[in-house]
């Protein structure tokens, strides 16, 4: 995780909004460089995003939905308020001045 943290510009709990789809999300998730299929690839990032920069896994607000996000998609949301979504209390505990803190898991 620290490679991805030196060279992700967004972070977790962070309130984005996607620039092409316009909707508003929270980031639960972060990965170095694109970690899905070449099929989901070839057939879902139709605009062909670098895969060798982060993407970003993303809870949608005002629905049950998770994306996976290029970096070149993004951008801060103007809009920092609170994102509806089912998933909201697995990965976060608490939500301080438009961000979410991420639950400390103790190792077992």
């Amino acid at each position: 995780m620290n490679d991805v943290n030196q060279s992700a510009e967004y972070s977790l709990g962070q309130i984005i909004k996607h620039s092409k789809f316009d909707y508003r999300g929270v980031i639960f998730d972060v990965d170095a460089e694109y970690s899905s299929t070449s099929e989901w690839y070839d057939n879902v990032a139709t605009s062909k995003p670098p895969k060798d920069r982060p993407w970003y896994h993303v809870m949608v607000d005002n629905s049950d939905i998770t994306t996976y996000v290029a970096e070149r998609h993004l951008q801060i949301a103007d809009d920092c308020s609170v994102i509806q979504h089912p998933l909201i209390d697995v990965y976060f505990e608490d939500f301080i001045d438009g961000r979410y803190l991420l639950i400390h898991r103790q190792a077992q």
